[in-house]
């Protein structure tokens, strides 16, 4: 899972720097906001996969613990060598105590699915976010024929099945953490028959990350995005922000910039005033800060990857 991992965020971070310029409409309460870019969008689901990477990390170091000669749950009496059984196999450490060793059946598969979760549910408002994008009320973005389908009855149509598919697919493996936590919540410790029912929930979990990694970064390379979504009058308000600010830069004071600006919406007669919306570039806002339109960080975050991968 590592390794698809990595080359999703590869993937996204190269998208990101290819599309940085070209502006998107930003949306809160699914209502036209402010200006947000190709770049920004592709890269907060890169530097997500970084927090996705840290928990995947975190969980290798719970499992990577040796459990062997704890037999049953109570140790026994042969004269095991446990340290060298660890070292020759490259367990980070022991469960030292025996008891604690066999109370990991169910808690080492529930932090492993608890990881997995992360990772699908970044996946999931990924794919939400392109079924959005696909729909042609919005335009956003585009895939080939191909890898779209039609309707049964409307010839116009271009269903964008493969991400819905992933969508509930990554539905699924964020239920796997709560089913093995029902299935383990109610035993004492020692071990109880309950535990085989353990793979049947996590190994197809396992199986479902891989495909859904891989099949995020096959559509991935096959993207086409929209350059002149600004085109649209229907995002003639999303520059009001930038507005207020422009004059609160100039000297009005911000309660009366918002004031005016909200005046000339109301009355229709709002402009704004730093350029054409429909030509402008991610770089023309000004937006200079750390991890702003104009201010990426794909470095930063790329070197945040590279530690949170390093399990060593």
């Amino acid at each position: 899972v590592r390794g698809e991992v990595l080359t999703l965020f590869r993937r996204l971070q190269e998208l990101s720097e290819r599309h940085r310029e070209v502006l998107l409409p930003g949306y809160t309460h699914a209502q036209v906001a402010m200006p947000s870019s190709f770049g920004l969008w592709f890269g907060a689901y890169a530097e997500a996969l970084v927090d996705d990477m840290y928990a995947l990390g975190g969980a290798y170091r719970v499992v990577n613990r040796n459990p062997l000669g704890s037999a049953a749950g109570y140790g026994n009496s042969f004269p095991l060598d446990r340290q060298m059984t660890t070292g020759l196999l490259d367990f980070d450490s022991p469960v030292y105590n025996s008891v604690a060793a066999q109370m990991q059946r169910g808690r080492t598969e529930r932090t492993v699915a608890s990881a997995l979760g992360g990772i699908a549910l970044t996946l999931n408002k990924f794919a939400a976010d392109c079924c959005l994008y696909m729909c042609p009320n919005f335009g956003f973005i585009h895939f080939p024929d191909e890898l779209t389908t039609g309707s049964s009855i409307m010839p116009h149509k271009k269903n964008p099945d493969v991400w819905e598919i992933l969508r509930g697919k990554c539905n699924r493996i964020l239920s796997c953490e709560n089913e093995i936590a029902m299935l383990c919540s109610n035993m004492p410790h020692g071990y109880h028959r309950d535990y085989q029912l353990l793979k049947d929930i996590l190994f197809p979990a396992l199986e479902l990350t891989h495909e859904c990694l891989q099949m995020t970064d096959y559509m991935l390379a096959h993207i086409e995005i929209n350059e002149k979504i600004l085109e649209n009058p229907l995002y003639d308000h999303l520059f009001t922000v930038e507005e207020v600010n422009r004059r609160t830069l100039a000297g009005v004071p911000f309660r009366e910039a918002y004031r005016q600006v909200g005046v000339e919406v109301n009355e229709g007669r709002f402009r704004y005033g730093g350029g054409n919306p429909a030509t402008m570039k991610a770089s023309d806002l000004g937006h200079t800060h750390l991890g702003s339109l104009g201010n990426l960080c794909n470095d930063k975050i790329a070197a945040l990857m590279a530690a949170a991968s390093d399990w060593k």
